[in-house]
């Protein structure tokens, strides 16, 4: 018997508002009056928690102004990924963002025949990383064959499951079949390697992914339990990239005084700081935190937490931040 899953309730919910994040727009994203990118690229089209910012029930003060007047940087956690030599586009999470997020790559890619991408990787089945998928169905787009990279547990879960199965029926979608450690070829200059990383796997198991450019390497790992619990090491495998665009959902657990932190493990900011304390400048200067709860006070640029990050010479992804590769 089908299981409907079409929405699953955000463990998220119910946490506790920072009062120093407060509204902040982002001063990086790139407008449609601009010139499309010239060279192979990866571009932030979100760096949010998967439930957004301002967050449903909030009533804190780092909702409040946010509802009343909402900031167009806040966007789902995704990547853009554009090779311009080969006319594709792909995509990163399909997140409840995704119509803005896809409209922004097109812009930045220079594309135009279509706001559809060339294939869309997912890395686990959280509501902020997959249920954008229904926009490529016949309620919206009515999308034609567009490849979706999932593994194996990903891929039955959607089968298995509407409405995400009717994507696959009315051939709105279909599976690209990714494997861990497997590298993918998408054109002559871009390569993609998912790989298995340990988080709350309820529903598929969760990935991260190195991207492989003509001359650079990202790494994208926007949720994953703490460092010490990953088989590999986070810090060899920064050192084996350019950039690396790393789970920072909570600063610290100061944020979450309302719930048992043992049943949200990621890494906290602070953590991760301490971890990569020792690293030279230039391995610090590779780290973009990304993925920040709506109570993170990353999402302020004034906030002192921020300021202290920059100061430690890490970086704080932002909408609209545009890497070479």
């Amino acid at each position: 018997m089908m299981k409907v899953s079409f929405f699953l309730i955000p463990l998220l919910l119910l946490f506790a508002c920072n009062n120093s994040a407060t509204n902040e727009t982002s001063t990086t994203s790139v407008s449609a009056s601009e010139k499309p990118i010239t060279n192979t690229s990866l571009v932030i089209l979100g760096t949010v928690q998967d439930a957004g910012s301002p967050h449903i029930a909030c009533k804190r003060d780092c909702c409040k102004e946010l509802f009343l007047h909402p900031d167009s940087s806040r966007k789902v956690v995704s990547l853009g990924l554009i090779d311009p030599f080969e006319q594709k586009k792909f995509l990163f999470e399909a997140t409840p963002d995704v119509s803005s997020q896809l409209r922004h790559l097109s812009t930045l890619s220079g594309i135009a025949k279509s706001d559809i991408p060339d294939g869309v990787f997912l890395t686990h089945a959280h509501i902020g990383h997959y249920t954008g998928l229904m926009y490529f169905g016949k309620e919206a787009t009515n999308a034609k064959k567009v490849p979706v990279y999932a593994m194996p547990k990903m891929r039955l879960f959607l089968e298995e499951n509407g409405p995400w199965s009717q994507l696959l029926s009315n051939h709105n979608i279909l599976f690209a079949p990714i494997q861990n450690k497997q590298e993918i070829v998408l054109s002559k200059r871009l390569k993609v390697r998912p790989f298995t990383v340990p988080h709350r796997d309820e529903y598929s198991e969760t990935v991260g992914y190195q991207i492989a450019g003509p001359n650079k390497r990202a790494l994208f790992i926007p949720d994953i339990n703490k460092w010490s619990v990953w088989e590999a090491s986070i810090v060899e495998a920064i050192a084996g990239v350019d950039y690396a665009f790393i789970d920072a959902t909570f600063y610290d657990g100061e944020e979450i005084n309302n719930r048992d932190i043992s049943e949200i493990p990621h890494p906290f900011v602070v953590e991760s700081l301490a971890l990569f304390e020792k690293l030279s400048d230039a391995e610090k200067n590779k780290i973009f935190f990304i993925h920040f709860n709506h109570t993170n006070p990353l999402l302020n640029t004034n906030s002192p937490q921020h300021q202290e990050v920059i100061a430690q010479g890490f970086r704080v992804a932002q909408l609209g931040d545009v890497f070479s590769l």
